[in-house]
């Protein structure tokens, strides 16, 4: 029997070699401009949220303190179908860096955090962190405090950050993909009288910090994700392109 296609999924990455302040969120050639203007919007929509912090760390800039990370974070969009099918964009060069702390002085982590010197509390060059070469978009986000430690503070962080992110994957939507740089091109498919391989990948899913989202709208996003707590930590079946196309969001 012959092999059947289940599902076709291309990557078309764009590189970027500057990133810097603009009066509009865009991409032209390999610079990407974002809005720090932004961030007052986003503070207004949740009463969580005091303070929101906005840079830009240049290749090489790590010389600085910062509060604990909460996620490193591709910026990658659908441009054709859903998770795991169609045609994704995605940004290399960059990625966004997204810290957390109250107005107490607390950490947003669970079990360990990792606020100090950016250029030692960061591995570079690894599968998750940005490379020595690439921009980094820092957004440092600060919670009311006094308050009982659960999933809301650090959720409306990452809302917020998903929210300026989703400023710029509207930008990568747009874009011609006869521009990208490349091609990818990845085939779920069933092997008739092959063996069947199945990986098992066990994650998180205690409560605040120790969390990860499945089936948001966007790769690596958060809006409409569903928590593994909220499933009750129940096994999923996912496909490999899934996978690849950054279904599964961790929020450790």
């Amino acid at each position: 029997m012959e092999e059947k296609i289940l599902r076709r999924l291309v990557i078309k990455p764009f590189s970027i070699n500057e990133v810097k302040f603009g009066k509009r969120f865009g991409i032209k050639g390999d610079v990407l401009e974002i809005v720090e203007e932004k961030i007052e919007e986003l503070k207004a929509s949740n009463d969580l949220i005091t303070n929101i912090r906005l840079e830009i760390i240049k290749p090489g800039d790590y010389d600085r303190e910062i509060n604990t990370i909460m996620d490193i974070i591709p910026i990658s969009t659908k441009v054709l179908g859903g998770l795991g099918e169609g045609i994704t964009h995605t940004l290399s060069g960059v990625y966004v860096m997204l810290t957390g702390v109250d107005e107490d002085g607390r950490q947003m982590h669970e079990f360990g955090s990792s606020e100090g010197n950016l250029s030692e509390q960061m591995i570079f060059g690894r599968c998750g962190t940005p490379d020595v070469t690439d921009y980094i978009i820092h957004m440092d986000v600060t919670i009311k405090g006094g308050l009982p430690f659960d999933r809301n503070l650090p959720n409306a962080c990452f809302k917020a950050c998903d929210d300026f992110i989703q400023e710029i994957r509207a930008v990568l939507k747009s874009i011609d993909g006869r521009l990208a740089d490349g091609s990818h091109e990845f085939l779920d498919k069933i092997s008739p009288g092959k063996k069947k391989v199945v990986l098992v990948k066990q994650v998180a899913g205690q409560g605040a910090m120790y969390d990860n989202l499945l089936f948001a709208q966007e790769p690596s996003g958060f809006e409409a994700g569903t928590s593994v707590i909220d499933m009750c930590n129940m096994p999923m079946i996912l496909s490999p392109n899934e996978y690849r196309d950054g279904i599964l969001r961790a929020l450790v």
